[in-house]
């Protein structure tokens, strides 16, 4: 698997295909909205879907632990899909992530879905976390310099042979970089959304998740 360097605030970081970051001077692994058991809040309004999705993710997770062997993981806010997310975990997930806590320390950022620590995880919980010459959080804040960012899931649409293909990506910018969602059932914003662009006004570059590469084009400047 093929990860492509990127600089930010001075900093060379990777980006890894499977939507996760690492920065390699510091040890630390990045990853946002894991919406973990997402499947099972909606089930409880009726919408059932396979209740799988927690482990499919904290695989996923697992795997990209044991690629980079982080010292700090931050996990960027949205990590449950509601604030009841970490009592609803199965017994098996529960332990899972206290396996991966024992390979490292995690910093789970509080994000609009779960703006309260959850109970019995495990872990720092933080409103944001600035480490050296960068900030993590989970909305990026206009103006704001050497940010990283997820909460809007962002997605683009590639041209391919057999016509536009959708992917998850990352999006970064001179001053910011917004991840992608991490958790197996997480849908996406088009980049091209206000939401998306207006915190990109300069436009920048975006690198699609690919199954063992990222895709990196141009992204345009917001129009005025």
């Amino acid at each position: 698997m093929s990860a492509a360097p990127i600089h930010l605030a001075g900093e060379r970081l990777m980006l890894d295909p499977a939507g996760a970051l690492f920065w390699p001077a510091q040890g630390l692994l990045a990853v946002s909205d894991l919406h973990l058991e997402k499947g099972s809040s909606f089930a409880r309004k009726g919408m059932l879907l396979p209740p799988w999705d927690s482990r499919v993710t904290l695989d996923r997770l697992a795997l990209v632990i044991r690629r980079w062997r982080p010292r700090t993981v931050v996990a960027l806010g949205d990590s449950f899909h509601d604030v009841d997310g970490a009592a609803r975990l199965a017994a098996s997930d529960a332990a899972r992530i206290e396996a991966l806590r024992r390979e490292a320390d995690f910093i789970w950022v509080l994000g609009n879905h779960d703006p309260k620590p959850a109970a019995d995880i495990g872990g720092q919980f933080v409103r944001e976390c600035a480490i050296g010459p960068i900030v993590f959080r989970h909305e990026g804040k206009p103006g704001a310099v050497g940010e990283i960012c997820g909460h809007h899931h962002p997605k683009a649409a590639a041209p391919a042979r057999g016509g536009p293909i959708t992917r998850r990506c990352f999006v970064l910018g001179s001053e910011r970089l917004m991840l992608p969602a991490f958790g197996a059932y997480t849908g996406g914003l088009d980049v091209t959304h206000p939401a998306i662009i207006g915190l990109f006004p300069r436009g920048g570059r975006l690198f699609l998740l690919g199954r063992e590469r990222l895709f990196t084009f141009a992204l345009s400047p917001a129009r005025a």
